[in-house]
């Protein structure tokens, strides 16, 4: 592509780089630069323009962000037509984004004028969500590098839709302890899944129980008194029930007190005391995943310190700094 200033009267074809004021109205920076367009440019007493022009081989920024977009598509995402070199996809319904990172990265090494940007992987999207832009930062691009790029990016993002339809949601209660689950099940809501709350006293035995009666694709408990413990009242209450222990804690704060585990090949998480609030924690990260049919392991837990540091709640009574 050549870039740089062009005579006025040789500008037919090529793509205005700057927006002009002419007499009859303003052309704006992409306009592709016709007799109409040259005549308005001689008009306002213009004799050079900065243009670009494309050279052979080269491919239009909208024609090469749509071939990398589409490239890149994978289920649960829709594209929309390119404008201005960018072209965009987006979520047909609720899920977490599965992205891999190692073929955008590729992608974005081809050329620096093919951009591509994601959300971050398994962020949950709901029907609309924009989860990537391709941006043509030029008025082109050769067109060698837009099909390395597409072959690089290929098949790199899909949604992952719910699985799992069904939840149970066990609150123990202590007197005098806060029993607000709202936002447990609002979670829920969001991905299509069903829940049903039972409430059972805040001991090991009767919340066994309640784990082996409960039929759902899987389960949450939400203790009336955080965990502290791998041998705390739920996760003493999940091997009670014939259950397994895969991780008590997490290095995502608000969040650090979750367990995750397994009754009968369903998961089971217990939650940390901040999934009362609505806010962001680091249950969301696991709930949301299952939910999608992504595995979640104690090793992926533990790799989530990175970015693990999330907004602070205000409700929360101990936070992160001392008084």
């Amino acid at each position: 592509m050549r870039f740089g200033p062009v005579p006025v009267d040789d500008a037919e074809g090529a793509i205005l780089a700057h927006s002009a004021t002419t007499p009859g109205g303003r052309l704006r920076k992409g306009a592709v630069i016709g007799a109409d367009e040259r005549a308005a440019l001689q008009a306002a007493g213009l004799t050079s323009v900065i243009a670009a022009r494309l050279d052979p081989g080269d491919v239009g920024e909208d024609a090469a962000a749509t071939a990398v977009a589409a490239a890149m598509q994978g289920e649960g995402l829709a594209r929309r037509a390119a404008f201005t070199g960018r072209a965009n996809l987006h979520a047909e319904g609720p899920g977490v984004l599965e992205v891999d990172r190692a073929a955008i990265d590729r992608a974005n090494a081809v050329d620096p004028a093919i951009t591509v940007a994601t959300l971050p992987p398994w962020q949950r999207v709901a029907a609309g969500t924009m989860a990537a832009t391709v941006k043509i930062v030029a008025y082109g691009a050769p067109g060698t590098a837009v099909e390395a790029a597409a072959e690089a990016a290929r098949g790199a993002l899909r949604v992952r839709a719910p699985v799992l339809r069904s939840a149970v949601l066990l609150v123990t209660t202590l007197p005098g302890a806060p029993s607000k689950h709202g936002p447990v099940v609002a979670r829920l809501d969001r991905l299509g899944v069903e829940c049903a709350v039972r409430e059972v006293p805040h001991a090991e035995a009767p919340l066994a129980a309640a784990m082996g009666e409960a039929g759902a694709d899987f389960l949450l408990v939400l203790t009336a008194s955080a965990t502290s413990d791998p041998r705390d009242v739920g996760p003493a209450a999940l091997r009670a029930a014939g259950g397994r222990l895969e991780r008590f804690g997490m290095p995502v704060d608000p969040g650090n007190l979750l367990f995750l585990g397994d009754l009968g090949g369903r998961p089971v998480i217990g939650l940390p005391g901040c999934a009362r609030s609505p806010a962001l924690n680091g249950a969301d990260w696991v709930l949301e995943r299952l939910v999608c049919g992504v595995p979640v392991t104690g090793a992926d837990i533990a790799a989530m310190g990175v970015g693990g540091l999330l907004g602070e709640i205000p409700t929360r009574p101990q936070p992160r700094e001392g008084r």
